[in-house]
């Protein structure tokens, strides 16, 4: 293995994936992002665009669907009560 990689050797930077799941959804991370309350996702693009760049849209839109069992668009509705945004 060369020197300094970890991981299953596909990127840089090692780690567990899984681990980092946790962290965003169930751990601090959420605790910083407070899934389940209005602007939840733009605070964890804010926070996760840190370490993955533009994708942390996408990685957030997971995150968010994992941690409230609604995917963002739908969340966004509830809150506003159902009805369409003008």
């Amino acid at each position: 293995m060369a020197r300094g990689r970890q991981g299953n050797g596909r990127r840089g930077g090692g780690g567990n994936a899984q681990t980092l799941r946790d962290y965003w959804t169930t751990g601090p991370g959420a605790a910083r992002v407070r899934w389940g309350t209005p602007g939840d996702y733009n605070r964890c693009v804010r926070a996760v665009s840190k370490y993955m760049g533009s994708r942390a849209r996408g990685y957030c839109a997971l995150r968010h669907k994992a941690a409230t069992g609604m995917w963002t668009s739908q969340h966004a509705k509830a809150l506003r009560g159902g009805t369409k945004r003008r």
